[in-house]
């Protein structure tokens, strides 16, 4: 099976941006303990300081999905529901 990457753009809103960022150290760490996560980085951009770009590899499909899954049920999935997420997804 093909790994799947994902790769593109989230946008914070301004009152929520401490909460997320303090929370994306916890959500950085228990991505990368996942089985099937390559890689994964979540960097804020210098330019718009709400705006984090993302990149994401997992071996397969089906650890991306799971991770999916993970992440909607996680304290990440709460902070984040206000976030505007751009992505694509390749693989």
């Amino acid at each position: 099976m093909p790994k799947v990457i994902l790769k593109g753009f989230i946008l914070v809103p301004e009152s929520e941006l401490e909460l997320v960022k303090r929370e994306l150290v916890n959500h950085t760490r228990l991505t990368l303990e996942e089985v099937g996560c390559i890689t994964f980085s979540v960097i804020q951009n210098s330019e718009n300081p709400l705006r984090f770009d993302v990149y994401e590899e997992f071996l397969d499909r089906e650890s991306f999905e799971l991770h999916q899954r993970r992440v909607k049920a996680s304290h990440w999935g709460k902070v984040t529901v206000n976030v505007e997420r751009h992505y694509e997804i390749l693989g």
